[in-house]
């Protein structure tokens, strides 16, 4: 009888005593993206299968997905909609995202993804960063044929696209190099200025746009018509006909935020944290694109070359 007490008064104060600090029941994960760019997904993707390695699987976790659509309104919406669930934690990828997530989500921890942040990184965000080094591009370029003027394809309402431009600009008046530019703030928008770009420019830089990402294949047939080459920061870009891309890879993304994310929702401070570099980072030669548009490739540009498409 006495056995049977003590039993049922340890059942008792099991129930009442709280889940350790890495406990995952009940997880609760929302996730905006910025776009709804394949780069976004992909590394998404890879964010999912890390968690579930790290713990926090599907039943255990809720994850909610909203890719809006990329306009402030949309991108405002998602976030109060979040406000009012209450989630363990928000992922957000992409610059435009992660910064209206840290401003708008009333003390509920943020984590970033594939956003390219400025040299000096926003105070207190932590996640992944998707900077690459423009200077290896435009130098790329300036060591393959003297490029007078370069043309640049972005959207303002999108921060990381913005800040690639402004790296861009800046570093061109560094080594001398003429820059026009065009606003893809809509696909007419796109559409009037590329025709501007190809009739001043000698190559055309795509930023990392949700615009100029969905019209990118458009961009190519019709720069190839004028024999102009375009280079870009998307992944995959130089697959689907750019000259020269540089890139991150959107799984290594995805898996570092997974990191961050577990760390976090384990009870680190996440203005503790910092914003980690990509591992990776890819330049990417198309030699079947320099071959059409008879285009030498340097031994240096060549051998600098992560990967050649032959």
């Amino acid at each position: 009888m006495q056995r049977a007490t003590i039993t049922t008064f340890i059942i008792f104060m099991l129930t009442l005593w709280p889940p350790h600090a890495g406990s995952t029941a009940g997880k609760y994960i929302a996730v905006i993206m910025s776009s709804d760019q394949p780069r976004y997904h992909d590394a998404h993707q890879a964010f999912i299968r890390s968690l579930t390695r790290r713990g926090y699987p599907s039943t255990s976790t809720e994850i909610m997905l909203q890719p809006p659509n990329p306009d402030q309104t949309s991108w405002s919406g998602t976030i109060r909609k979040f406000n009012a669930r209450r989630p363990d934690l928000i992922v957000a990828y992409g610059a435009t995202a992660a910064l209206l997530a840290m401003n708008e989500s009333n003390g509920i921890p943020v984590v970033s993804a594939d956003i390219y942040t400025s040299e000096q990184p926003v105070k207190g965000m932590c996640g992944v960063s998707s900077r690459v080094p423009m200077l290896t591009l435009l130098k790329t370029l300036k060591s393959i044929r003297p490029f007078r003027t370069i043309g640049i394809l972005y959207t303002a309402r999108e921060a990381g696209s913005q800040r690639q431009r402004d790296d861009i600009r800046k570093l061109a008046q560094q080594l001398g190099v003429t820059v026009a530019e065009v606003n893809a703030a809509t696909v007419a928008a796109l559409g009037t200025g590329l025709t501007t770009l190809i009739e001043r420019s000698d190559v055309i830089i795509a930023t990392e746009s949700s615009i100029v990402c969905r019209n990118f294949d458009r961009i190519i047939t019709r720069t190839k018509e004028y024999n102009i080459p375009v280079v870009a920061t998307m992944p995959e870009s130089a697959e689907k006909g750019a000259l020269i891309s540089l890139e991150i890879s959107p799984q290594e993304q995805g898996h570092l935020a997974a990191e961050i994310a577990v760390r976090v929702l384990e009870g680190a401070n996440p203005e503790h944290l910092s914003m980690l570099k990509p591992q990776r980072v890819d330049l990417i030669v198309n030699m079947r694109t320099a071959r059409e548009m008879d285009l030498h490739m340097p031994f240096l540009v060549l051998s600098n070359a992560t990967r050649v498409l032959k």
